[in-house]
């Protein structure tokens, strides 16, 4: 059992209180009461609606809550078709699709990606009650395991702790992407997502100092709270620094919470996503394959970044990893039936938050007990 004390209540404060200084000191207990709740942000662009579909299959879990937000029209239709044509998501009403209105496309070098990643998470802690951690992935990316596994080790850790992998040594990034004066006409007109830079540059900010990282995130409900409901100026100030700052996505969580005293100290350095780099610079992900699978399999992430459309790696994923047969839900603790006689055990709905965890679990746990070691914990925060 993961090391933690298992922390039950209502995981929403009133006001950030800011976190004690000292490492956190791993308590054994059981976990009581019901898991935490995952609300997940999918993305996706005109085409993707059939990987978002897989996608969805492989991370559904009626406990969690999910926004879909994809650009191309189609796309919208058909997966807002695919969520009424499915029992279970219709049975709980925990799978929204964005209207038209609410997504569109965006720059992913522009503050675009930015603003439809906090409107998503508005309209999250608008819509869905109860949940603890927000998820970003995109119609790329997939799980390395099943829904119960993540819920059940969640269920030992602290709700404030923020997943998001980050560094003040900024680089190469000062001259291509704090400097530059951008303009990103996505804000204006939708078939248009190419950031313009001009000659200009502008000077570094002396009121606060900057991180950047990766753009894929798992980040508490206080702390987008914090960023959305405006008790403190500080996000705001941001914001609008970041609005010209390219591919801001990788730059704006990260300085938010080091520059604040309510939350520096909750993070976590890493963003329990799998990736392999492409050779220096090292700026890019490569699209995994099944050279990759032992490495995945291996990792003791819930998440792996990124996949092309269909690639057999994923089948790979589907029947060693989540168990899960092709165009069904990855099955769980929610699930009644069995697979004999080919059925979809997913086809009989117990209780949402009935957890049967599997051994990749454990990998999990291992990975999560060696980040939150004092020596690794406090030592990596905001540096």
């Amino acid at each position: 059992m993961l090391s933690l004390q298992h922390q039950g209540g209502d995981p929403r404060p009133q006001q950030p209180v800011a976190p004690a200084a000292a490492p956190l000191v791993p308590l054994r207990g059981g976990r009581h009461g019901p898991p935490p709740r995952l609300a997940y942000l999918i993305s996706g662009g005109a085409g993707d609606g059939p990987r978002i579909r897989r996608l969805l299959r492989a991370l559904y879990h009626p406990w969690n809550c999910y926004l879909v937000g994809v650009a191309g029209e189609e796309e919208r239709a058909d997966l807002e078709a695919f969520v009424r044509g499915e029992e279970a998501p219709r049975r709980y009403g925990n799978v929204r699709v964005a209207a038209a209105g609410e997504w569109g496309p965006v720059s992913r070098r522009g503050p675009t990606e930015l603003a439809a990643t906090l409107h998503a998470a508005a309209v999250l802690l608008r819509e869905f009650d109860g949940w603890s951690w927000f998820i970003n992935l995109s119609a790329s990316d997939y799980p390395l395991m099943p829904q119960d596994d993540i819920l059940h080790i969640f269920s030992y850790l602290p709700r404030d702790l923020n997943f998001i992998e980050h560094t003040s040594n900024i680089g190469w990034r000062e001259y291509q992407r704090a400097r530059p004066i951008i303009v990103d006409p996505a804000l204006q007109i939708s078939n248009k997502t190419e950031v313009v830079t001009t000659k200009e540059k502008r000077s570094m900010p002396s009121a606060f100092k900057i991180f950047v990282g990766s753009s894929w995130v798992i980040l508490s409900r206080s702390f987008l709270e914090f960023c959305l409901l405006g008790w403190d100026n500080l996000p705001r100030t941001l914001l609008m620094y970041f609005a010209n700052f390219v591919a801001s996505s990788e730059g704006y969580f990260h300085t938010v919470i080091c520059n604040s005293k309510y939350y520096q100290n909750t993070t976590v350095n890493n963003d329990l996503r799998f990736m392999a780099w492409d050779s220096p610079p090292r700026t890019h992900p490569v699209n995994l394959t099944t050279e990759h699978f032992d490495a995945i399999a291996n990792s003791g992430v819930p998440f792996a970044h990124s996949f092309a459309n269909d690639n057999p790696v994923l089948d790979m994923i589907d029947t060693k990893l989540l168990r899960r047969a092709p165009d069904r839900f990855t099955p769980g603790g929610w699930c009644l039936g069995n697979s004999v006689s080919d059925k979809d055990p997913c086809s009989f709905l117990g209780r949402s938050f009935v957890l049967r965890p599997t051994k990749s679990s454990a990998k999990l746990e291992k990975l999560l007990l060696k980040l939150l070691e004092p020596d690794n914990f406090r030592s990596k925060q905001c540096i």
